[in-house]
């Protein structure tokens, strides 16, 4: 029995071998041009098939133009890296920001992934961030925290405005709109540099700051050891009744973390509550994202200390959120308003069942598709009764139902703080806060659309020859409010830009301007 065991995990630790070495050198041999151009009919039949509002920023006649110059310029064979490059261009051109394509990237092997887990990369400890196209870095690691604010202008012996004009190219705001673009490069360089070139054991960067040119290398390192003997004599100092206060301390705060939604990569909160200004009077909510942590809890938690307070002025911060549940917004502005609502209008869809479509596309792996096939007919027996058909368009009521508002919803003064990066649900929830006339806005055009975004259940197709995956969703999701022209995000009743003087001197221009209107 035991001899049949180990003679069935060999054999599966050497087909695993093999499929990651098939893996590896399908992506990286050269693809010929036939099977390039396969794969370009493949990209552009699959959007096609499931993508709602393929059409609504470029017409067909000019998507299928930008396609078919695609296919035939694709006239010598390409690695799947190379492919990426050249297919990507007509995808961002395509104006649906959650929409994107992705290189393969090579599977490690165990004793690789190993390797990793003691190494790490300087690199990725830094921050960026882009002011009128120019790359700074933002936040360094403990010991290049004297590198803040010094502005990139080569990586790699490569000019960072080469570099910024070509990702520029690979990625959409929803729409027309461009405020998206700066934010986005600086806060996803370290993403896009990967993407776009693959693992880099060491990369230099070429420096300026305060009048001086200086370079920095970074490297893969061996990660510092935590020196176990340490932790032993902290432990043994601590009494036996200390010891049990910490114990309850410690869970306490990991119930805050999970409730304000703790990145523990970059030691941050996703929500932030504070009250700020003279006497702690005004309310300053920062919301990073509506990802992680328990949102429910905590908006029950904040407004009830905002009611507690008596506080008339809030301040929502929407700055570089990127978005995440659609719930969430909805349930935040469950708070800010005493009237009924609608928060969403329904989703046009291209399929009467579109999250098992987001289920079994050919990315998901095996083991995924076997657990939902049990519970696939019922699924769909849900979702049949949620989709409509009316003139020809298939609907989704996603969220369409009327919502009350909260007991505990404030009644005062709103200003949110908005920018290029206030992205997919932040925007969609900027969205509604300016329809409702409900708050005032400061700060730059948000990166979403006024008039909703292709997203909700996200579909991840790859590719059948440079395992190149394309992603997008498949619900166009929007509130009940509408601008015209279609394209652009919302605007700003004050518009402020801040500069690399308010980073240096750690000053934010558009929260002071608030402050100092709350105050006249």
């Amino acid at each position: 029995m035991k001899i049949r065991l180990l003679y069935v995990a060999f054999l599966m630790l050497l087909t695993s071998c093999v499929s990651i070495k098939k893996h590896n050198e399908q992506i990286s041999k050269l693809h010929s041009v036939k099977d390039l151009r396969k794969d370009i009919d493949e990209l552009y039949s699959e959007l096609k098939k499931y993508h709602p509002r393929l059409y609504q920023y470029r017409t067909k006649e000019v998507l299928d133009y930008k396609f078919d110059s695609l296919k035939n310029s694709l006239n010598k064979p390409l690695n799947s890296r190379d492919f990426y490059k050249k297919a990507v261009v007509v995808i961002s051109q395509m104006g649906h920001g959650h929409t994107a394509i992705s290189p393969p990237a090579k599977i490690r092997t165990k004793k690789e992934r190993k390797l990793d887990l003691k190494m790490k990369n300087e690199f990725n400890e830094l921050k960026f961030e882009t002011l009128n196209s120019k790359l700074f870095i933002s936040e360094g690691a403990e010991s290049d925290s004297l590198l803040i604010g010094a502005q990139v202008l080569k990586i790699n012996d490569e000019d960072i405005s080469d570099i910024y004009v070509n990702y520029r190219k690979t990625f959409s705001s929803d729409g027309f709109n461009t405020t998206f673009y700066d934010k986005a490069i600086g806060k996803h360089f370290k993403e896009l540099y990967l993407k776009n070139n693959g693992r880099q054991d060491s990369i230099q960067l070429i420096l300026s700051l305060k009048d001086s040119l200086f370079n920095r290398t970074f490297k893969r390192v061996l990660r510092k050891k935590t020196n176990s003997n340490d932790k032993q004599k902290n432990s043994l100092k601590i009494k036996p009744n200390t010891k049990e206060k910490n114990k309850i301390s410690w869970k306490e705060k990991r119930k805050y973390n999970k409730i304000h939604g703790y990145n523990y990569r970059d030691k941050t909160y996703n929500r932030n509550l504070e009250f700020i200004g003279k006497d702690s009077t005004i309310a300053y909510m920062k919301i990073r994202s509506f990802t992680k942590g328990n949102f429910k809890k905590f908006y029950e938690q904040s407004f009830a200390k905002i009611a507690q307070n008596e506080t008339q002025n809030l301040i929502l911060d929407l700055r570089f959120n990127g978005g995440g549940k659609a719930k969430e917004i909805k349930n935040l502005y469950s708070y800010l308003t005493d009237k009924q609502f609608q928060f969403y209008t329904r989703s046009e869809v291209k399929t009467r069942m579109p999250l098992l479509k987001v289920i079994y596309s050919n990315s998901t792996p095996a083991f995924t598709k076997i657990i939902f096939g049990a519970v696939s007919p019922f699924i769909a027996m849900h979702r049949m009764f949620s989709v409509e058909k009316e003139n020809g368009q298939l609907y989704f009521n996603y969220g369409t139902k009327n919502e009350k508002p909260n007991p505990l919803n404030f009644k005062g003064k709103i200003y949110v703080l908005i920018n290029g990066y206030s992205y997919s649900a932040a925007a969609l929830l900027a969205t509604y806060l300016h329809g409702s006339k409900r708050a005032f806005f400061v700060g730059e055009e948000t990166g979403g659309s006024y008039n909703g975004t292709v997203a909700g259940f996200m579909r991840q197709h790859k590719l059948s020859n440079t395992k190149v995956v394309v992603r997008y969703g498949v619900l166009h999701i929007a509130t009940p409010y509408k601008e015209n022209p279609d394209g652009y995000g919302v605007k700003p009743d004050v518009e402020i830009i801040p500069t690399i003087k308010n980073r240096l001197n750690k000053t934010d221009p558009e929260l002071d301007w608030i402050l100092n209107e709350i105050e006249k």
